[in-house]
């Protein structure tokens, strides 16, 4: 039996996605956790994503990465290992950790995943680093030493990624506090205000990739439970496409606004060939019926919209894992 294993993490503020190098399978279970009167784990992953919404007062659901970063050091820890225990393979004797991480990291940042990556059964674990940007690109099959440039864009649970790669470095980044949760939220602002209806954040979801049309051509509705606001009880009612792509739009409308903003500033040149070439697209939300011709048509140019969605960037490191010569793209 093999001694070292090797797993490439991408770890989201919804999603945690683990590849296993051994079985070359990829795992996916929710980044929530569960604590029960405060001190406690009740609940890890998936099974804690079941509970939110309908916890007793005693337990709290939440995710301990914030806008695609650490946000609780212990809790991530507790929420890593318990994921990598469910793989398909044993952990083993000093295992292999691939993480994608976020651009220009400060010293503490960095420090996090050593500390969530270095105790109990990981604490021989060998710990590599490689900036999301760079996932991606490996994803997508970009040429990341080409000097002439491109663009990548990850549409992410709490904020939205633009980075620009050249010359096998990546020349300009930014973060839109803008993700597939907002588009939920103002789903749900949505329903309440033109139906008097409040629906819950996972049902928003549902009905974000099953009605949003933002090229106009559906036309459909679905009929789904919630509370109704004038008078506290349950009831069901039928939220159409209108009301839910009216919502997208305007939260798409923001980040297209920042990604025009962004375009800017990228060196004349570069930017030539990133509108000429196309924009690259990855992410949970780039599901979202007509999302290419829109973006298409408000940033003038093409998008290439990745068919791994959200599990693109693990794809990526799966990739990086595999591929001796881009080891050197390794932090």
């Amino acid at each position: 039996m093999a001694l070292h294993h090797s797993f490439g993490i991408d770890i989201g503020t919804s999603t945690v996605k683990i590849y296993d190098h051994s079985s070359e399978q990829i795992q996916k279970e929710r980044n929530m956790i569960a604590i029960r009167d405060a001190e406690s784990v009740y609940a890890i992953g998936n099974d804690a994503y079941e509970l939110f919404g309908k916890t007793p007062e005693n337990i709290e659901v939440y995710t301990p990465m914030s806008n695609g970063r650490i946000s609780d050091v212990s809790m991530m820890e507790a929420v890593l290992h318990t994921l990598l225990e469910r793989t398909q393979s044993r952990i083993g004797y000093g295992p292999a950790l691939y993480f994608s991480v976020p651009t220009d990291m400060s010293e503490i940042e960095k420090r996090a995943y050593h500390t969530i990556a270095s105790r109990g059964m990981l604490r021989r674990s060998r710990i590599f680093m490689v900036e999301r940007a760079i996932a991606d690109a490996a994803a997508f099959e970009i040429p990341i030493t080409n000097p002439k440039g491109t663009m990548l864009i990850n549409f992410g649970a709490q904020s939205t990624c633009l980075s620009v790669i050249a010359d096998g470095r990546i020349l300009i980044s930014n973060v839109i506090p803008i993700g597939g949760q907002n588009l939920n939220d103002a789903i749900v602002a949505a329903v309440r205000r033109k139906n008097h209806f409040m629906i819950s954040g996972k049902t928003a979801k549902r009905l974000k990739l099953s009605l949003t049309d933002l090229s106009g051509s559906k036309l459909e509705a679905r009929k789904v439970a919630g509370i109704d606001t004038r008078n506290g009880l349950p009831r069901s009612g039928v939220v159409t496409t209108f009301t839910v792509t009216s919502a997208v739009r305007s939260e798409m409308e923001k980040i297209t606004d920042e990604i025009l903003l962004f375009l800017q500033r990228i060196p004349p040149q570069v930017r030539t060939v990133i509108l000429n070439e196309g924009i690259y697209l990855c992410g949970g939300s780039t599901k979202i019926t007509g999302l290419p011709k829109y973006l298409n048509d408000r940033l003038e140019c093409a998008v290439r919209i990745s068919g791994n969605y959200d599990l693109h960037t693990v794809c990526g490191i799966k990739k990086i894992i595999s591929d001796a010569s881009m080891k050197t793209y390794l932090l």
